[in-house]
């Protein structure tokens, strides 16, 4: 038996990912539409190991890259679960990036060209993850958006690095700090994508393009609106045999050249940013916005800043760590404290 021969797909028996070879493509689906494909922990491990499978795979020749259902092609991590899991223990992020950082770099080093099928809107890791991606073709109503420093977060896990390389410095800042929604026809023009095609429809027919006002009706489905992916699935397929008409061996090392830039500003930066983000955990913003977006609230921005304009602390919710019991000489107590955690006696300001 061959070291590297190729196994069936489906004896991964994946659980939040869908994995399908045939006519020589791989098809890799992110399999949680009830989280709006949101990738878990597990996720990522499975998701690395299908495009590991891929890449090593000799009988595959094209990687497609997308989600389940029609809402979302990803909308990056899974927020409640890093409100229960990382908040509480900020050197597992740390850990948690590791994993995020090899599921990246097995689409950057897959050696293969890798098509993203964005099937409904590309949000934050999602985006990063298209942007991952060699080419990538978008149904019309989907659209891309960075949310990191709305939800305590940055988002250095491919968009601070890729997005000036593929739309400019302006336009990348206008993503990252305003958290601007991007149309799926203004990705094009922009360059996020390589092609739209029309999903929207009204009674069983296309609708080319669509207006907004179109667009929303056919997500609610309201009004004889649907939204219809076959129109995807021709300009994906269609991508894949155009992409299969060429030597395997050029194609890898066109892909590799390719990814110089990209290569170049993510080892610079992905180790970097590891480290800050598991440390930013422990500091109110992640608290806070992450906090926020389980509740379905809006993040108290205006109350961190008022904090820090006050001289108070705006990293950490009760304060600095500074105060120390008069009673029981317990120390490193929250000034924002006015008694004791240890002891209950009151504490002196």
């Amino acid at each position: 038996m061959r070291t590297f021969s190729s196994r069936p797909a489906e004896s991964f028996e994946f659980q939040a990912v869908l994995y399908e070879k045939r006519d020589r493509v791989a098809r890799i689906t992110i399999n949680r539409p009830e989280r709006y494909n949101a990738y878990s922990t597990p996720a990522l491990e499975e998701l690395a190991t299908a495009f590991r499978d891929a890449s090593f795979d000799d009988a595959v020749g094209v990687i497609v890259y997308t989600g389940a259902g029609t809402a979302a092609f990803c909308t990056g991590g899974d927020v409640k679960e890093y409100a229960e899991e990382y908040v509480a223990r900020p050197r597992d992020y740390w850990k948690y990036m590791g994993l995020f950082k090899a599921y990246l770099e097995s689409i950057l080093n897959s050696g293969k060209p890798t098509v993203a099928r964005l099937n409904g809107m590309a949000v934050g890791g999602g985006n990063e993850s298209q942007l991952a991606c060699d080419l990538s073709v978008a149904a019309e109503h989907a659209y891309l958006k960075q949310v990191g420093v709305h939800v305590g977060s940055v988002a250095c896990g491919g968009a601070t690095q890729w997005l000036p390389l593929m739309v400019g410095d302006r336009r990348a800042r206008q993503m990252l700090m305003l958290g601007d929604l991007i149309p799926a026809r203004r990705a094009l023009e922009w360059g996020l994508v390589n092609e739209v095609v029309p999903s929207v429809t009204r009674a069983g027919q296309f609708v080319d393009a669509a207006t907004p006002e179109q667009i929303r009706q056919a997500t609610a489905r309201r009004d004889g609106y649907d939204i219809d992916l076959q129109r995807l699935d021709a300009a994906v397929d269609k991508l894949c045999l155009r992409l299969l008409e060429s030597f395997p061996e050029c194609m890898r090392y066109t892909k590799q050249q390719t990814n110089f830039l990209k290569d170049f500003t993510w080892h610079q930066t992905v180790g970097h940013a590891r480290d800050w983000l598991s440390l930013h955990y422990t500091s109110w913003e992640p608290i806070e916005g992450m906090n926020a977006f389980v509740d379905k609230r809006r993040p108290r921005y205006a109350e961190l800043r008022q904090r820090a304009a006050d001289g108070g602390s705006s990293e950490m919710p009760w304060g600095a760590y500074v105060q120390r019991c008069p009673a029981c000489g317990t120390g490193g107590l929250p000034e924002g404290f006015a008694h004791c955690g240890a002891c209950g006696a009151p504490l002196a300001k």
